[in-house]
């Protein structure tokens, strides 16, 4: 009897056991610190350093490598625990100009796509749905026939 109480046991904590990724640019120091301003050019860093995760799309030339690691609990979403970024600036001939270093806290500095796309109006919860919506009436409120909901037509 006991041990099938433990092996449920040791079940649910496996399950709540973290799962810890590593996404985008692994770092590499010693080839981010043989990189040197006003001698290497684009060339020679993406050799160092392989392609960049994105690049700057208006103003400076920019290159940006960035890494993170996330921790993701069961069916939770998953959180950013720590995240470097090397963004590498360019001169108009190709050159490297500036070297800089950014991590989580400077996050703002760094606009990140967040995956949800917005909606004008109110979002109702499933249970508000489920409670305004009255068989045979649509959620405009108004009932079949009467008043109708498509231009021109003034009912039966």
């Amino acid at each position: 009897m006991r041990i099938p109480v433990l092996a449920a046991a040791a079940l649910a904590l496996m399950a709540c056991t973290p799962v810890i990724s590593q996404r985008g640019y692994l770092p590499d120091p010693a080839a981010e610190a043989s990189i040197k301003a006003g001698t290497d050019t684009k060339t020679t860093v993406q050799t160092r350093l392989g392609d960049p995760s994105t690049s700057a799309t208006f103003g400076d030339d920019v290159w940006y490598y960035i890494s993170s690691t996330e921790r993701q609990v069961a069916f939770f979403d998953p959180s950013t625990t720590s995240r470097k970024i090397l963004a590498i600036h360019f001169d108009k001939d190709g050159k490297v100009v500036d070297i800089n270093h950014f991590g989580l806290k400077d996050g703002h500095l760094v606009a990140f796509e967040t995956r949800t796309t917005p909606a004008k109006g109110r979002e109702l919860t499933f249970l508000q749905q489920l409670f305004s919506a009255t068989p045979g009436i649509p959620l405009g409120g108004s009932t079949p026939g009467g008043g109708g909901q498509n231009p021109g037509d003034n009912g039966p």
